[in-house]
């Protein structure tokens, strides 16, 4: 009997994983229409992203703050499929991260499915409710971090770029 290997194992559950999402998501549609599996889908990816944030942080050794912040969104970005560049910076009290994603898994599985009129829709509900999840999650009672999307492929620009910025609580 052939083994799996770690990587195929990855894939398969990777794989699995878009698939339920996207699932559930057109099951919830059929039910309730679109305005309400976008309601949906919002809420469980401002929570879901916890689990993930944690369990990473966890598993990886990472710190609170912007540098833990880029530690675990790589090691995310890299095991969904993504193509993409991070850049941090320091200044003064405060730091910043900028992540810009040139391929986006989600995106061409909404090519894919032929909904990429949805695109722009789902990806800036859900997007802003992810990552700003996700900055709330490396944050601490010492340091805030904001999030803003300053551009998307989803919405026809070249790349996505998530700023997360870093500064020190009064």
């Amino acid at each position: 009997m052939k083994e799996l290997t770690d990587a195929q194992k990855a894939e398969y559950f990777r794989k699995s994983y878009t698939s339920v999402d996207g699932l559930w998501f057109m099951k919830v549609e059929e039910l309730h229409g679109f305005e309400e599996a976008l309601k949906i889908d919002r809420q469980v990816w401002s929570i879901f992203p916890k689990i993930q944030a944690r369990t990473l942080r966890a598993m990886l050794g990472a710190e609170k703050g912007i540098a833990g912040l880029a530690q675990c969104l790589a090691a995310k970005h890299s095991m969904e499929g993504f193509g993409f560049e991070v850049e941090a910076e320091t200044e003064g009290d405060g730091s910043s991260l900028r992540m810009i994603i040139s391929k986006c898994p989600w995106r061409e599985l909404m090519i894919k499915s032929g909904r990429v009129s949805l695109s722009e829709r789902v990806g800036s509900a859900i997007c802003n409710a992810e990552y700003g999840t996700w900055a709330s999650e490396f944050g601490d009672e010492d340091r805030r971090i904001s999030f803003c999307i300053e551009s998307q492929i989803c919405k026809g620009d070249e790349v996505c770029v998530l700023r997360f910025e870093e500064s020190r609580t009064p």
